[in-house]
């Protein structure tokens, strides 16, 4: 079985108030899938600067294989305040390293022994990244699971973006706000949710796609079947990544085999556990690594 799984797209600091966490929805699932016995990949690119150099740090420490380029943009942060509920709100820079991933050869060598990447539009924010994340897709093996991890979150992303994106993906991951946005551009206001996932999953000929609606649970869609899991009553911490360590756990155990509503509930208890947690990229407990052993 192939093992290197990779986080595609953007590598920052998250500015908390009074301290700095390592973040980045890439570095965050290719770090917790890392630690299900994959070869966990974040690729991206940092500034040539002094936060740049402590990122680069940051994943030594945590042993996360990375293949991180630099540039001459500066390293990208993002400011960080909690909601009353304690979700994360993001403020992002522009005009940073992470919207200037090149494709190396060193690129295209990973793409061609990868099972699963996973990407958003975050780093689509310029031509550079974009075509970087194209040509990563068209390079990787047959079979490779590629997720688009739609977090629009942000506002960076045009219609075009989303469509693009979903035409070299087979898996689409997507929250309750973001499916809004999306029936907004194409027109599909009168749908309900569900009605919603499974047109996108027709449309696009895709093989999954997840809805994660918060406290009111998570769904996954294929062809063949519908699982919902309710979210677990839990103290949300300062952790960012809980949804990425959702996609990791969720991918590690359908490449493992596991049927589609135990691959659901798997991630639905491990992403629960990562939001206790405080600080960057948490350890998971030893009852989620040892999992597939």
């Amino acid at each position: 079985m192939n093992k290197t799984i990779v986080g595609l797209g953007e590598i920052l600091w998250d500015v908390f108030p009074g301290r700095k966490i390592l973040g980045g929805a890439p570095a965050n699932f290719a770090y917790h899938v890392s630690q299900f016995g994959f070869n966990g990949y974040a690729l991206s690119a940092v500034g040539n600067d002094l936060l740049g150099k402590e990122i680069l740090n940051s994943l030594e420490e945590k042993n996360l294989n990375h293949l991180i380029e630099t540039t001459d943009y500066p390293t990208g942060t993002v400011q960080v305040t909690l909601s009353g509920a304690g979700i994360p709100q993001y403020e992002i820079c522009e005009n940073v390293a992470w919207d200037n991933i090149p494709f190396t050869r060193r690129a295209e060598n990973l793409a061609k022994s990868t099972a699963a990447v996973c990407f958003g539009s975050l780093a689509q924010r310029n031509k550079t990244s974009r075509e970087t994340i194209r040509k990563f897709l068209k390079t990787v093996p047959d079979g490779c699971i590629k997720i688009f991890d739609i977090n629009l979150r942000q506002h960076f992303y045009t219609k075009n973006i989303i469509e693009e994106s979903l035409k070299i993906s087979n898996v689409l991951k997507i929250n309750d706000d973001e499916i809004k946005v999306v029936a907004d551009l194409y027109g599909w206001k009168e749908m309900n949710e569900q009605e919603l996932c499974m047109q996108l999953l027709r449309r696009f000929a895709l093989d999954i796609v997840i809805l994660t609606k918060g406290t009111e649970g998570s769904f996954v869609f294929n062809n063949e079947e519908t699982s919902y899991q309710p979210t677990p009553k839990v103290q949300v911490a300062d952790t960012v990544g809980a949804g990425d360590s959702f996609t990791a756990a969720f991918v590690a155990a359908f490449i493992h085999g596991r049927p589609i509503a135990e691959a659901h509930r798997f991630a639905v208890e491990v992403s629960a556990y990562v939001c206790q947690q405080h600080g960057a990229m948490p350890k998971l407990a030893d009852a989620h690594i040892e999992y597939f052993r």
